[in-house]
């Protein structure tokens, strides 16, 4: 059996205080994100815009300005070119996805060989929550509470626009804004994850929150609050046990969601098989 000096363990190293600290942050935006991502059935974009960012940054270390500017910038490129062309093309909308982030990570690899920098792509790619400074904190402390505190104000709008465009426009909403800054919001929270997860494994904090919580609750408002409360726990609990399986923090954070996610889903198979809803005869 461990005893309660094994189990404090980790908490007595500050890389891992730190990196506890930088992902309960992070689970806040991303959790409520991944909430409209999922309603909104845009886990692609999601996809895209952790991919497209890529170039941004290499362009931003040759020009020798803050990296996240460069990632954040060419995740907007990467939006507004994904709804120009959707608006002005037959190609459906995941189809242009698609080429489009395809392309921007082609790019971004292309330049990363092509100039001879001293970033990692490891750590690009996958994260490097462990190796995070007092300034990455707040940095992305900063940002996830611009992305959260917008979300939190705005999200009966957000909401209406992801379930019903037509009506949001009727009621004055601008759709055009709803769009744009919900793209905008996006390409924030990958920017954020950036020094955690990486690029590649940012798809799963913005999705697995919301689809776990879709699973478990039937109204909004709490889907908002379960999702957040499943990411943290996740990303606590995935970076406990990556301290004691000696695995990368962040591929086991993913494994964890993934682990919840497959629980909630069996319970709500239990859940229906046992309680079928009755159909009412015409």
């Amino acid at each position: 059996m461990l005893d309660i000096d094994t189990i404090l363990l980790p908490f007595q190293f500050s890389f891992v205080i730190k990196a506890l600290i930088i992902s309960v942050i992070i689970s806040i935006p991303t959790a409520l994100l991944s909430c409209f991502l999922v309603m909104k059935g845009w886990a692609l974009m999601g996809d895209a815009i952790s991919h497209a960012v890529l170039p941004g940054i290499v362009l931003a270390y040759v020009l020798g300005i803050p990296l996240i500017v460069g990632a954040f910038v060419a995740g907007l490129i990467c939006a507004i070119s994904t709804g120009f062309l959707s608006d002005n093309c037959r190609v459906k909308r995941d189809t242009i996805m698609g080429v489009v982030f395809s392309g921007m990570f082609g790019i971004g690899l292309v330049l990363y060989a092509s100039v001879d920098s001293t970033i990692h792509l490891d750590h690009i790619l996958f994260g490097n929550i462990l190796g995070v400074g007092v300034g990455e904190i707040k940095q992305v402390l900063i940002l996830g509470v611009g992305v959260s505190l917008v979300i939190i104000i705005k999200w009966k709008d957000l909401l209406l626009y992801c379930f019903d465009p037509i009506q949001a426009k009727s009621l004055g909403l601008s759709i055009t804004v709803l769009y744009y800054g919900l793209l905008s919001l996006l390409s924030l929270t990958v920017v954020s994850t950036l020094h955690a997860t990486g690029l590649i494994l940012a798809i799963g904090l913005l999705i697995s929150p919301g689809a776990i919580a879709f699973l478990l609750v039937k109204k909004f408002s709490a889907m908002l609050w379960m999702s957040v409360l499943i990411c943290m726990i996740s990303m606590l609990l995935g970076i406990y046990l990556s301290f004691f399986f000696d695995s990368a923090p962040a591929p086991t954070i993913i494994l964890t969601l993934t682990g919840f996610f497959l629980l909630a889903f069996t319970r709500k198979m239990f859940f229906d098989y046992w309680n079928p809803r009755k159909v009412e005869s015409p």
